[in-house]
C-alpha cells in the first residue's frame, strides 16, 4: 500500500533537508545553502549542497540528487518504508500502520479537505460577486485590504440568501458535514445553519497548506454577537497544534531569524501587505507550549506583539508564563508591547514597515525581563509582598526544562530582586565578615576544582561520607548495590575502603593501603563536607544526602550510554538504536 502524500508532505514540512543530512554530513552555510563533504564520494574539496528552501540535496561530484527520504535511503541502505519510519520518528508523529482505522481516517480526511476547499471557493467567489456581499467589501476597503490581499489569503464572506448545506449534500455524506463544524443544527428552524453566516471567512492552513478550519469576522454591528469566531475543533482541527499562516511563513525561515507571533488574522494580513510575511497567529486560545515548539522548529527568535490595549497586555503576560518553561539556549522568545493601544495592523499601516522593524529592534523584552517587570510593578515595600514577589520569581524559573536557561534565569532573577533590597545586602555583607584565604591559596585551589569533572566532584562526596560515617553505611549497606565510579583512582580508594574494613564495619582511615593525597583530595574537594559537618548528628539528613549522591552517579551511567546511543544513531539511524535512547530516557524520568 501506498504512503498517503498528505502523510509525506507533512514530515517534509516538519524536517528541513539540513536538520536530517547534518546527522551524517558535517554542514556549512553558505549564502541560501549549506555545504559538506560528499557522503556518496571520498573527496577533500566539498561538492554536497543542501537547499532547505528548494528541500533537495545534490552532489556535483556523484550527481547524486534528491529530498529527505532519497538521502536517507542511499546513505543507510533504507527501503521506502523504513525510510519513512525513521524521518517520521525524528519529525515527531506517529507512525502510519496502514490498518483499517488508518484507511478510514484517510477517507475521511480527503473528503474533509475536500469540503473545506469548496466551501473556502464558493464563499470567495460570493465575495467578489455577490451584490449581498457590499458591506464585507467596504469593510475590507476601511481595512486597507485590496483584491491582492483578498486572493492571497483566500478570503471570503458567507451570505445568508443560499443555503450550502443542501448543495454539499449533493456529493457528501450528512455525517461527515457535520464533522467539520462548518454548520450547527437550527431546532426552530429544524435546520442545519452556516456557523460563519454574515461573517468575512479567514481559511486557516495546516503546515502543508491544506484548509482545515475557518475563522469569521462579523461585518454588521451586532452586539449579541462575538466580533470573532473560529471552527469548533475537529478530528482534523486542533487549535493549539496549528498557527494561522504558518504554512507560508515557514518558507522564509532560511532567509529570516525572526517570526511574529500576533494575536488577528487582520494582524497577520496587515503585515503581510505592508512586506512583513513572517507573521502567524494563534487561533482565539491562549498559546500553548505546542505551539512554540512548532515555530522553534523554523526560528530561532520568536517576537510576540499582541494588541497594545489592557487585553492584549494581559494575554501577552498569560503567554509568557505559559512558555517560558520552552526557553531553549539557542531560541530567543521576546514580547514587543506597542504603543497609543495599538495593533500590529493599525501600526504598520499608521506607520510603515521600516518604524515598525526599527521598534521591533530597539524595544522587543525578553521573555525573563517582560516577566520580572510585570511582577516588580506590582509588588510594594510591604514584606509580605516581596517575598510573594521572589517566590513567584522562583516557581516560574523552576518550570524551565532546560537545566543550563533554569540555571541563568533564575541567577537573573535574583540579581534583580537584590538590587531592590541594597540596604539589606549592606547589612549581611557588614555582620558577615569574610576571612579569604591567601591570593596564592585561593588561585591553586581554583585551578584544581576547575580541571575537576562533575562526576568526580560527586565521587568525592560519596567517598567522603563513607569515610565520615562509616557505622551508619554498614547498616545500609544495600544502598551500595550497583554503585559504579569512573575516576580510576576514586574507584581504588572505594575498593580499598571495602577490603580494609568488613562492609564498613571497623573501617580505619589510617590503615588504609592508598596513597594519602586520594584521601585529601576527597577531604578537599567533597562538596557536600560542610553540609554533613553541620548535620554529623541527623542520620536520616545524611542518608537522604547520600542517596540523591548515588542516583546522581547512576543517572550519570545513564547520560554515558545516552550519549553512546546518540552518536551511533547520528550514524546509522537505526529505529532499533532509537528505541534505546528513549527507553534509557524514560529511566531518566523515573529517577
Amino acid at each position: 500500500m501506498k504512503y498517503p502524500k498528505e502523510y509525506l508532505d507533512e514530515i517534509k514540512t516538519r524536517l528541513k533537508v539540513s536538520t536530517v543530512v547534518s546527522k551524517t554530513v558535517k554542514l556549512k552555510k553558505r549564502g541560501k545553502e549549506f555545504v559538506g563533504l560528499s557522503p556518496f564520494k571520498t573527496e577533500k574539496t566539498p561538492s554536497f549542497t543542501v537547499n532547505d528552501e528548494k528541500e533537495f540535496y545534490h552532489c556535483f561530484s556523484t550527481s547524486e540528487h534528491g529530498n529527505i527520504f532519497d538521502f536517507v535511503m542511499k546513505t543507510q541502505n533504507l527501503r521506502f518504508g523504513e525510510a519513512v519510519k525513521m524521518l517520521s520518528n525524528l519529525a515527531g508523529m506517529q507512525p502510519y500502520t496502514f490498518s483499517k482505522q488508518d484507511e478510514e481516517r484517510e477517507n475521511k480526511w480527503k473528503i474533509y479537505k475536500s469540503i473545506c476547499s469548496n466551501f473556502t471557493e464558493f464563499y470567495k467567489n460570493e465575495l467578489l460577486k455577490n451584490e449581498n456581499s457590499i458591506n464585507a467589501k467596504n469593510y475590507l476597503k476601511q481595512r486597507g485590504l485590496s483584491g491582492v490581499e483578498v486572493k492571497n489569503f483566500n478570503l471570503g464572506f458567507v451570505t445568508e440568501d443560499l443555503d450550502y448545506y443542501k448543495i454539499l449534500k449533493k456529493d457528501f455524506d450528512d455525517e461527515i458535514i457535520k464533522q467539520t463544524g462548518l454548520f450547527y443544527y437550527d431546532d426552530k428552524k429544524k435546520k442545519y445553519i452556516s456557523r460563519f453566516r454574515n461573517r468575512i471567512i479567514f481559511p486557516i492552513n495546516n503546515i502543508s497548506g491544506n484548509i482545515i478550519g475557518f475563522g469569521g469576522r462579523i461585518v454588521d454591528d451586532n452586539k449579541n454577537l462575538a466580533k470573532y469566531i473560529n471552527s469548533p475543533e475537529t478530528p482534523f482541527f486542533k487549535k493549539g497544534s496549528n498557527l494561522y499562516n504558518l504554512d507560508k511563513a515557514r518558507k522564509l525561515s532560511n532567509k529570516l531569524e525572526d517570526v511574529y507571533l500576533v494575536e488577528g488574522y487582520m494582524d497577520v494580513i496587515g503585515l503581510s501587505k505592508n512586506g512583513i510575511e513572517n507573521a502567524v497567529a494563534n487561533l482565539g486560545t491562549a498559546l500553548t507550549t505546542k505551539q512554540i515548539q512548532i515555530l522553534n522548529q523554523f526560528y530561532n527568535h520568536i517576537i510576540i506583539c499582541f494588541d497594545g490595549d489592557q487585553s492584549g497586555y494581559k494575554a501577552a503576560l498569560r503567554a509568557a508564563e505559559n512558555i517560558i518553561d520552552e526557553l531553549k539556549p539557542d531560541k530567543k522568545i521576546s514580547f514587543l508591547l506597542l504603543e497609543d493601544n495599538l495593533d500590529p495592523d493599525n501600526y504598520v499601516n499608521k506607520f510603515g514597515k521600516d518604524k515598525f522593524l526599527e521598534i521591533s529592534d530597539q524595544q522587543s523584552i525578553p521573555i525573563h525581563k517582560f516577566i520580572f517587570e510585570h511582577y516588580s510593578s506590582q509588588t510594594n515595600e510591604n514584606p509580605s509582598s516581596k517575598a510573594i514577589f521572589e517566590k513567584k520569581l522562583r516557581e516560574i524559573a523552576s518550570n524551565i526544562k532546560d537545566s543550563f536557561v533554569k540555571k541563568y534565569t533564575l541567577e537573573y532573577f535574583l540579581q534583580k530582586v537584590s538590587e531592590m533590597t541594597p540596604n539589606i545586602n549592606l547589612k549581611l555583607n557588614k555582620n558577615n565578615k569574610i576571612f579569604p584565604k591567601s591570593l596564592a591559596k585561593t588561585k591553586k585551589y581554583y585551578n584544581e576544582t576547575k580541571s575537576l569533572k562533575s562526576f568526580e566532584i560527586k565521587e568525592f562526596s560519596f567517598l567522603y561520607i563513607l569515610l565520615a560515617k562509616p557505622n551508619l553505611i554498614h547498616k545500609n549497606f544495600h544502598l551500595l548495590d550497583n554503585v559504579k565510579l569512573y575516576s580510576d583512582e576514586n574507584k581504588q580508594l572505594y575498593n580499598e575502603i571495602l577490603i580494609q574494613s568488613e562492609n564498613l564495619l571497623n573501617l580505619n582511615v589510617q590503615k588504609l593501603n592508598v596513597d594519602k593525597n586520594l584521601i585529601n583530595r576527597v577531604m578537599n574537594y567533597a562538596s557536600v563536607k560542610h553540609i554533613i559537618s553541620k548535620n554529623l548528628n541527623y542520620e536520616e539528613k545524611i542518608l537522604e544526602i547520600f542517596e540523591e549522591i548515588i542516583q546522581d552517579l547512576k543517572n550519570y551511567e545513564l547520560e554515558q550510554r545516552i550519549s553512546e546511543l546518540e552518536s551511533k544513531f547520528s550514524q546509522d539511524m537505526s529505529e532499533t538504536t532509537f528505541n534505546q535512547i528513549k527507553e534509557l530516557k524514560k529511566q531518566q524520568k523515573i529517577n
